[in-house]
């Protein structure tokens, strides 16, 4: 017998998050991009995120062309720390981002998307820099400054929209992570 899914965050029911997703319409559009396998991860936060950010665009595949991703939406930027050319830095010198796009999957899984498009390597991109360590307490990065996709969507959101109150948002992530968790006792 098949546990039954909520239609909405695609979850089981028993655990659905629908009532913890505080939808807010983002600073600019958002496309984010998951690694096929990822898409099959059961404690992916991606489906959370595209409910949270309104109008985000989900693709799942190992390739796309840039058109593909970006369908003329603006100034792109990637977020993601790339190590061999400096990040954007938020100034007004620099062009207004139209799109921001984030990569789901583990960070092997997405330097096997860099190598599969290497035209990622191009965009413009953003660094986050957390203030706090992820509140995803139930995958571990191997990277200290590692955030779960959903935290990393809502932090680049805010870090493009100061003002805006994006964060609140993560209240989804607090409450996944308090049902997993009372599995494990």
């Amino acid at each position: 017998m098949s546990r039954m899914i909520c239609g909405g965050c695609e979850r089981p029911v028993s655990v659905c998050l629908c009532a913890s997703i505080l939808a807010v319409k983002p600073p600019c559009s958002v496309v984010i991009w998951q690694d096929p396998t990822e898409s099959r991860h059961r404690l992916s936060t991606t489906p959370l995120l595209h409910r949270t950010l309104l109008g985000s665009r989900l693709l799942v595949g190992d390739v796309f062309s840039y058109d593909d991703v970006f369908q003329d939406a603006g100034q792109p930027a990637l977020v993601f720390p790339l190590e061999h050319k400096s990040a954007l830095t938020g100034c007004s010198d620099e062009l207004p981002i139209g799109t921001l796009l984030l990569l789901d999957g583990t960070w092997r899984k997405v330097r096997r998307l860099f190598h599969l498009n290497p035209w990622l390597y191009d965009l413009p991109h953003i660094r986050l820099a957390p203030e706090q360590l992820s509140r995803y307490r139930i995958r571990k990065s191997p990277r200290e400054d590692g955030v779960s996709t959903l935290e990393a969507g809502l932090l680049a959101c805010q870090w493009l929209d100061p003002k805006g109150d994006y964060l609140t948002s993560l209240s989804v992530l607090d409450r996944m992570v308090e049902l997993q968790q009372s599995f494990i006792k």
